[in-house]
């Protein structure tokens, strides 16, 4: 399929020289990911990597009677399949499109060619490895010292900075599997954030209201794996009053560089 995403989108293609950048633009691949798509399963081998634009994939870990629970969320400020550079070609975790959109695919043998030169697309994809660990880190410690609405609002505000709308299109059930808890508490927790005037909740779409609210009502570990982000993966430009959408500031960084 032609190329017809603009690799710009990623913001991990956006901070390439634009030598690695050209030199990649005729293998990648734009594909449609629709909500629930399993990009992998578990101990499976990794067909490609996915340099989201639009979309967002989570991390799922798994248990053997059929649990889950989201280890870590990917949109276009990275990569999803770092198994297959960093030499696993395989992992334990489950990659499922959890907001639906496009991506950008390259084949196995492409990306591990441009890891094995040495140069700045190893560099970078070891620093978001590094970032990628600190979110898969926290998001444990969170898990199990912080209550169900701090970590909803932790997952309303990592997903919004992988967006280009204030809209999640989530059911409950779904944001139960992701965060590993029993729906009755999702529940509970969304009509909390809803009475407190933070979110509108209807219908499987959750509408923010109020992300400066959200961001006082969650915990630290969103500010610690956005920070840790930003300092590996930092934009072009120092970051404008006015961007309150990390993605959106992203694209126009890249565009003002190009």
């Amino acid at each position: 399929m032609a190329l017809e995403s603009n690799p710009r989108e990623n913001r991990l293609l956006s901070m390439l020289p634009d030598l690695d950048r050209e030199r990649l633009l005729p293998h990648l691949e734009r594909v449609e990911l629709p909500l629930g798509k399993v990009l992998y399963e578990s101990g499976s081998r990794l067909s490609h990597v996915y340099f989201p634009t639009t979309s967002i994939v989570s991390l799922l870990s798994l248990t053997q009677d059929g649990a889950s629970a989201e280890i870590a969320v990917v949109g276009s400020e990275g990569v999803v399949g770092i198994a297959l550079f960093m030499g696993g070609g395989s992992t334990t975790s489950r990659a499922i499109v959890q907001s639906g959109g496009e991506a950008l695919r390259l084949r196995p043998s492409l990306i591990m060619d441009e890891f094995n030169r040495g140069g700045a697309v190893m560099h970078l994809l070891l620093r978001y490895t590094q970032a990628l660990i600190t979110q898969t880190a926290q998001t444990a410690v969170c898990n199990r010292h912080h209550s169900l609405d701090q970590q909803l609002c932790r997952w309303m505000l990592l997903s919004l900075d992988r967006l280009q709308t204030n809209e999640i299109v989530m059911t409950q059930e779904l944001i139960a599997n992701m965060l590993g808890v029993r729906r009755e508490g999702v529940t509970g927790a969304a009509g909390k954030l809803q009475k407190a005037g933070l979110i509108s909740y209807k219908r499987g779409k959750i509408n923010i209201i109020d992300r400066g609210g959200l961001e006082k009502r969650t915990c630290e570990c969103y500010a610690v794996v956005k920070n840790e982000y930003d300092r590996l993966l930092p934009p072009a430009r120092p970051e404008p009053v006015y961007a309150s959408s990390p993605r959106r500031y992203w694209h126009e960084a890249a565009a003002h560089a190009a």
